[in-house]
């Protein structure tokens, strides 16, 4: 068991696609100090669609393996260019925390796949590796996601704001912490992120993104078909629970081109949907939070944070309000977990994931150098 103050590295990789997140934190495993160093690199649109295409696989395929290696150099570099930023040696780096690329996510069959070589990360960086965060908690019969909110109670231990509080990630897909006065947690995937919007503008603008919700700012949502999104019976479920980047892709894909919308109406109804699915997941809280705190692209959104504001009915910031950097708190996460696990502390919990009770998990990869 690690104790003490470790400089570690945080990397994510998430399901929209657009690149590598690493940042620079200590921790001791339980509580936190951010340094301000972050650093975002981009995926050429090649190697986007060649992860893109390994989305759907229940096992690995030959093609996944180069997929693999060509994302961890990404990684690699992120690495190298973070280092270089904060004027630091990677002797006084005491691990990364790796997560990989998500390709396949079905924990009702006990599968959870993040696609990334970790010993190559480890080999070329020479420094160990922690990865392989979520394996351990599905086998133990948990939902494997989501992760953060862990951190997310961790940092909000030193915001002071009343709770109860909701942080609310809105990457490929939106995800919830809720965080009661006695530090109570209860976290779940929410529905669809900006994964939908994304892909519909890559599809008609070529570009994978719409630009601070412009396009749907511009566009008229059909109403009909949040009604009829809102019918699927995950938002019935009880939490915790947790979706695939494409779980209700071809319900709503469906939904959008049988009403034959243009480009902006489209963005526009599939931006409501995103902020219905936030939503109806107050239904699941244990108490009505008093403010949410946003982090991820979406944030960037501002359709999407407008209508949140309107339909929540109480206040939605960023969490950079609060000092954050929102769009490093994910890469922050896995370094706080990777130092977690080597400090033999749990990652999740019953009322995070679902899993029986705390569960450990990851995976301690060390360069030749470093054994």
């Amino acid at each position: 068991m690690t104790t003490g103050w470790i400089k570690a590295i945080g990397m994510m990789s998430g399901t929209s696609l657009d690149g590598v997140d690493a940042a620079l934190i200590e921790t001791d495993g339980v509580d936190v100090r951010r340094t301000g160093h972050a650093v975002f690199v981009p995926y050429s649109p090649d190697l986007r669609e060649r992860m893109r295409a390994c989305f759907g696989n229940r096992a690995a395929t030959n093609s996944e393996h180069v997929v693999a290696d060509d994302l961890t150099l990404v990684h690699v570099d992120a690495v190298n260019m973070l280092l270089d930023r904060a004027a630091i040696s990677p002797s006084e780096i005491g691990v990364i925390g790796f997560h990989g690329q998500t390709v396949f996510h079905e924990p009702a069959s006990g599968i959870t796949r993040q696609i990334g070589t970790p010993d190559m990360l480890a080999e070329k960086t020479g420094i160990p590796v922690v990865a392989d965060f979520r394996l351990a908690d599905v086998a133990a019969g948990g939902e494997g996601a989501p992760l953060a909110p862990v951190y997310h109670a961790a940092l909000m231990k030193s915001a002071g704001v009343d709770m109860p509080v909701a942080v609310l990630n809105i990457g490929g897909v939106s995800n919830v912490t809720w965080i009661g006065a006695d530090e109570e947690l209860l976290a779940f995937d929410c529905g669809p992120g900006n994964a939908r919007i994304d892909d519909w503008m890559l599809r008609h603008t070529g570009n994978p993104v719409d630009l601070n919700g412009a396009t749907a700012a511009s566009g008229l949502p059909d109403p009909m078909i949040e009604v009829k999104f809102l019918e699927d019976p995950y938002f019935d479920r009880i939490p915790p629970k947790s979706l695939d980047r494409e779980d209700m892709a071809l319900r709503i894909d469906g939904l959008v081109a049988e009403a034959k919308l243009g480009v902006a109406d489209g963005a526009a109804t599939l931006a409501q949907c995103t902020v219905a699915a936030v939503v109806a997941g107050v239904n699941h809280l244990p108490a009505a939070p008093l403010q949410w705190f946003v982090c991820g692209g979406g944030r960037h959104n501002d359709y999407l944070m407008a209508h949140l504001n309107d339909r929540l009915g109480v206040p939605v910031r960023s969490v950079d309000d609060l000092d954050w950097d929102g769009d490093a708190v994910e890469a922050e996460c896995f370094g706080y977990l990777a130092v977690s696990h080597l400090c033999d502390l749990p990652l999740s919990f019953p009322g995070t994931t679902g899993v029986p009770e705390p569960c450990r998990g990851g995976k301690l990869y060390h360069s030749k150098k470093a054994a």
